[in-house]
């Protein structure tokens, strides 16, 4: 009898008995993949050898429940990387017994950046185990060469067998095991191609067992769609405990990293890396390093205090406005929401006086960054009427806050980080929210000029005149 097949959802991991082209559970288009049907598990069959066994004995063993205030709450130390910005993105470290995906880009350096944390914990005389599937064990070498990382702690298993990674974890008990990729594995009783839902969910599973009972920190390398998204199940995003994008603007050689998830501290934080012959060098004044190269005396450009995680950072933004050739305004944003520089746009025009619907109106973000909350737009009304006027804002200036459809300026969150961060840097005012500013505030500021406006006509005659 041939085997049943069936049809699986690759966004979301929905099975049909056919195929459809929206997935009922997602919503997604053409993600139907068609697999063979998951077999019964046969008792007594392959199911790995001794360590495998030893490592999830404990799975199998029966358990009473605890009363939660029963339970110890001993703090496990942290497991530092050998890496500040990294660190600052985990919470302080990796945590044993953790799980961590690690998703981006083709080429981005997600492999570069684990081989060089594996070397910083191997070169400290913790065990460390590499799984590869993509390359061979010669091809890793040559990297590591290039990285500098060739050290005896640090072992490399070339296989792409779900099993045998996990017994090999299991017989070798390292600090950290890195899988690369968790698309490449398969697990062999799934009937199913590497890279498929089952596949990628099954092999996870087993992985995720046995680095809670070993305790071990595991860091799955995951590959990445059109859309930017990790491929494969998102299931697999939920079983983890953290989860790290590589965001790379294309020809930058600035890399982002962000954190989308994380269970053992602050979701968003970033760090920023620098790609250079050696691998990912860490930019630890990312603020200093994006403003580098700010032109002086240009119209159309603002400083403005964003907050990424616990991170102040000050960014600029940069505005074109033109007028339009052709009669029908174009709208680009770079680094920026779209629908939020419309919003900015309309109040201007409502509400400032600015008659910018029949200009063409290019935004971006300097540095390749994309960042995108609320206390960005008033800068951004800045950058637009300095850039409409053909006049220069204040070089010396910060911008914060939030600009309400009435025109009204709105408070923001963490003030004092932002202020800091602009008096750090040698600013001389900040343009924020009066509803901001208070005797705690101005202790902080200290020599720096804070400059309170209630409406979005004052922002403007305080930057731009």
């Amino acid at each position: 009898m041939p085997p049943r097949t069936v049809f699986a959802c690759q966004a979301c991991g929905h099975v049909s008995p056919k195929w459809l082209g929206r997935c009922p559970e997602c919503g997604a288009w053409n993600t139907f993949v068609e697999e063979r049907a998951a077999a019964p598990a046969v008792s007594g069959g392959r199911r790995g050898g001794p360590g495998l066994a030893g490592a999830l004995a404990a799975a199998r063993e029966p358990v009473e429940p605890v009363a939660l205030c029963q339970v110890a709450a001993g703090e496990q130390p942290r497991l530092e990387t050998g890496m500040a910005e990294l660190d600052r993105v985990l919470g302080g470290g990796f945590v044993p017994g953790s799980v961590v995906l690690v998703g981006g880009d083709p080429g981005v350096g997600k492999s570069t950046l684990l081989l060089q944390v594996s070397q910083n914990l191997a070169a400290r005389g913790l065990p460390v185990l590499y799984v590869t599937g993509e390359e061979s064990a010669a091809q890793v070498r040559l990297r590591a060469e290039r990285l500098g990382a060739l050290v005896p702690g640090l072992a490399v298993l070339p296989t792409t067998d779900a099993l045998q990674a996990a017994e090999a974890i299991g017989r070798y008990q390292p600090a950290l095991a890195v899988i690369d990729s968790i698309q490449t594995l398969a697990h062999p009783d799934v009937a199913s191609a590497p890279g498929s839902v089952s596949q990628v969910r099954e092999s996870a599973a087993l992985l995720l067992a046995v680095a809670k009972r070993l305790p071990v920190v595991l860091v799955l390398v995951g590959h990445v769609t059109r859309a930017g998204t990790i491929a494969g199940p998102r299931v697999v995003e939920h079983m983890v405990d953290a989860v790290l994008y590589f965001e790379s603007p294309a020809h930058h050689a600035y890399r982002l990293l962000r954190a989308m998830k994380n269970r053992f501290g602050a979701t968003h934080e970033i760090a920023l890396f620098e790609m250079q012959d050696r691998g990912l060098a860490e930019v630890t004044n990312p603020s200093a390093r994006l403003l580098s190269e700010r032109p002086r005396g240009a119209a159309g450009s603002a400083v403005v205090a964003a907050v990424e995680g616990t991170r102040p950072l000050l960014v600029e933004i940069q505005a074109l406005v033109a007028p339009a050739p052709y009669g029908q305004p174009r709208r680009v944003a770079t680094g920026l929401d779209l629908g939020r520089a419309a919003l900015v746009l309309a109040v201007l025009d409502k509400r400032a006086g600015l008659h910018l619907g029949g200009c063409d109106v290019y935004l971006k973000v300097a540095g390749g960054l994309r960042v995108d909350e609320p206390a960005l737009d008033l800068g951004l009304a800045v950058a637009l009427a300095s850039s409409h006027r053909d006049r220069p804002a204040d070089p010396e200036a910060v911008v914060i806050g939030e600009l309400g459809l009435a025109g009204e300026v709105r408070s923001v969150q963490r003030v004092e980080d932002r202020v800091r961060e602009a008096q750090r840097l040698g600013f001389r005012r900040v343009i924020l929210p009066g509803g901001n500013v208070t005797p705690a505030l101005a202790a902080v500021a200290g020599e720096l000029e804070l400059v309170p406006v209630r409406r979005v006509e004052e922002a403007i005659a305080a930057a731009v005149g």
